[in-house]
């Protein structure tokens, strides 16, 4: 992949060639961002200009042996670690990354790259399940690394979302991002590096990936979906610089899943306001029903119309990502939140997101979660 192919973020662009060029390459670094910001199609850029025999203008040849077996994923000094577990595509009660190297090459072609851990997980048949880094991915790294390049000047070694290793395997790298070979690169990909151990990001150096810029986005979804200029503006800001959510509006989803979370936030709410607590009983069992990645988007997509509908209620109108049956409803719902209740209920929901994700019993979650809600919903 060539920087050109990332859209957008040109002073990063700029922030990670200059540092090539001028003999500056750290060897740990951490590209923090969002999925649909870039962050991993920047880090893969970076590798393919590091190895470049022939980089010029600011950016990798892409014509060059290093460079088309980069583009490929299959250069046999770039390695690739992220979340997994068992499943029937694993062929593997252990898996590790190789396991799964044929989904993530088909996965990344199809997407350059911007694809988020529900994509990913879909495409390897864990929807239900938790990805994780493991002692046993580890090792391999370790073991991988210990080789002298075959053909590049640098082992580049990109560790997509770091923050699902666990302990050990944290640990188990710890040493090595001190004192790692020479002419071995880490390229960390995270989107929430606050939940990375003290230690592993003290020994890295973060290159913060920012959301798209509105006139990038417009110029983007102009020539891929082929929008007029108001649209394209509106889509642009929309996504709030976010192309998966971009692709989302654009491609209907919200006729979909989102409609569904958007159902759920709806009725939770109006149970809450109306005082109907047994109907909110009713409720949670419904939404316990819901595979754990499906809470957790829940989860999220209701953070964000409270806080759109916080801004309503705010008076900041030309500042809200609304439109639709969700600008109608949250113009209504908004009176209900305030000051007074706006960071207890986003806590609520994120205590509630991350005990899904700890395995927490969905029903007891989800039961605790809808009647402390109803609760905080009070019009003043």
């Amino acid at each position: 992949m060539r920087f050109r192919e990332v859209i957008g973020q040109e002073s990063v662009k700029s922030m990670l060639v200059r540092g090539v060029d001028e003999g500056r390459v750290s060897h740990a670094q951490l590209f923090s961002g969002e999925p649909g910001c870039g962050a991993l199609p920047l880090a893969l850029a970076y590798a393919q200009y590091v190895n470049c025999t022939a980089r010029h203008d600011g950016d990798s040849c892409g014509e060059c042996p290093s460079c088309r077996k980069i583009a490929q994923l299959a250069h046999p000094d770039l390695h690739f670690v992220f979340p997994v577990n068992s499943s029937s595509k694993s062929g593997s009660t252990k898996p590790t990354s190789d396991n799964f190297l044929p989904q993530w090459r088909e996965l990344f072609a199809a997407t350059n790259g911007y694809f988020d851990e529900p994509m990913w997980y879909t495409a390897i048949n864990i929807e239900n399940q938790q990805g994780i880094i493991t002692r046993n991915e580890a090792d391999e790294v370790i073991r991988k690394l210990s080789f002298k390049s075959f053909e590049a000047e640098y082992k580049v070694m990109i560790v997509w979302l770091p923050e699902r290793m666990r302990t050990e395997a944290a640990n188990t790298l710890l040493k090595i991002l001190e004192e790692p070979w020479e002419k071995t690169l880490f390229l960390l990909v995270s989107q929430a590096p606050a939940k990375l151990l003290p230690t592993i990001l003290s020994r890295t150096q973060e290159v913060v990936v920012p959301r798209i810029s509105i006139p990038d986005m417009e110029r983007y979804l102009s020539q891929k979906y082929g929008l007029g200029g108001e649209q394209a503006n509106t889509m642009a800001r929309l996504s709030g610089g976010d192309l998966l959510e971009a692709a989302r509006l654009i491609q209907g989803e919200k006729e979909g899943a989102t409609q569904l979370y958007f159902d759920l936030f709806v009725q939770l709410m109006r149970l809450s306001y109306n005082d109907r607590h047994m109907e909110l009983l009713e409720w949670a069992e419904n939404a316990a029903a819901l595979g754990r990645e499906e809470k957790k988007r829940f989860f999220a997509n209701s953070i964000r119309l409270l806080r759109e509908s916080y801004m309503l209620h705010a008076g900041m109108q030309n500042i809200c990502y609304l439109w639709g049956p969700e600008l109608d409803f949250c113009k209504k719902f908004a009176p209900f939140i305030g000051n007074h209740n706006i960071e207890p209920l986003v806590r609520e929901m994120e205590l509630a997101s991350a005990q899904i994700a700890q395995n927490g019993n969905p029903k007891i979650v989800m039961t605790h979660f809808a009647l402390t809600v109803s609760k905080l919903i009070v019009r003043i």
